[in-house]
């Protein structure tokens, strides 16, 4: 008996050197990734609810260095990415394509100004909105509609720069 044929996994990306080999998972279908996806958005999303990651109140409180809320969540988070990490380059593991995992270190730009110039525009909209772009959905599902506005302004600065990338220096 033969294997089913492999379906490609929506929105995964395909490296020039895997142009050649399966990219799938076998006899996963579409449909069942996507279910996969959406169960993780949905969990990803009560986590940011609950934990109060998606409060106005609780981020306009940690810009203005009211509360300490915001920045015990976020040093968490980074905390778990760096533990993350070292498992990730310590073990190997593969994603569902079967290619191995490309970890390269940032490239530095003269004073890394692409860093702390766009974390400096995230944080201006992220102080300005109140939402950064993943509690913008978290946001809309609690019927807070207001923040279709802000999806859509998000969608569209990504569009810009989308478009102006191939113009711009890096």
């Amino acid at each position: 008996m033969t294997p089913p044929p492999a379906i490609p996994i929506p929105g995964a990306a395909v490296s020039p050197s895997a142009a050649g080999r399966a990219t799938a998972v076998p006899g996963l279908s579409a449909l069942n990734a996507l279910a996969a996806y959406l169960a993780l958005g949905v969990g990803f999303g009560f986590v940011l609810a609950k934990s109060e990651a998606v409060s106005w109140f609780r981020i306009q409180e940690m810009f203005r260095f009211q509360g300490f809320h915001m920045y015990g969540l976020l040093g968490s988070a980074v905390l778990v990415a760096m533990v993350s990490l070292a498992l990730i380059r310590r073990l190997g593991p593969r994603p569902l394509t079967g290619e191995p995992l490309d970890l390269a270190p940032k490239e530095p730009t003269p004073r890394l100004t692409r860093y702390w110039a766009g974390g400096t525009i995230f944080g201006l909209g992220w102080a300005l909105l109140g939402a950064c772009p993943g509690p913008i959905y978290v946001l809309i599902g609690h019927g807070e509609t207001v923040y279709l506005l802000a999806l859509l302004a998000a969608l569209a600065g990504t569009w810009t720069y989308g478009w102006l990338r191939p113009r711009l220096p890096h």
